[in-house]
């Protein structure tokens, strides 16, 4: 499967498996290495690289913002092999509760 095959595949999965979340497309050409995806969901957000397998070749970059955009909130690799175990860890960083503020 091609890569924007799979990217399209996956946005509607994601629109059907949480509804009312919004997914962005982001510009390859703005921020070179930024994750393709971002979802937000209610109070959440996370950040999601596609790939068309698992040893599709990455960008610069795209390592270092998945490891950045992971702390933040969630960001990952996606590829056809990973994308249920993927999509279940989104579930749960969607169901966590909020971290307390510290003010």
């Amino acid at each position: 499967m091609r890569e924007n095959a799979f990217q399209a595949s996956l946005i509607r999965e994601v629109k059907e498996r949480f509804p009312g979340a919004v997914v962005l497309k982001n510009d390859p050409n703005y921020l070179q290495g930024f994750p393709d995806l971002l979802i937000l969901y209610k109070t959440k957000w996370a950040a999601l690289e596609c790939k068309a397998g698992w040893f599709s070749p990455r960008q610069p970059n795209q390592e270092y913002y998945v490891e950045i955009l992971d702390e933040l909130s969630y960001a990952a690799f996606i590829c056809p092999e990973n994308k249920e175990a993927i999509l279940d860890e989104l579930q749960q960083t969607f169901r966590s509760r909020r971290k307390a503020r510290v003010s």
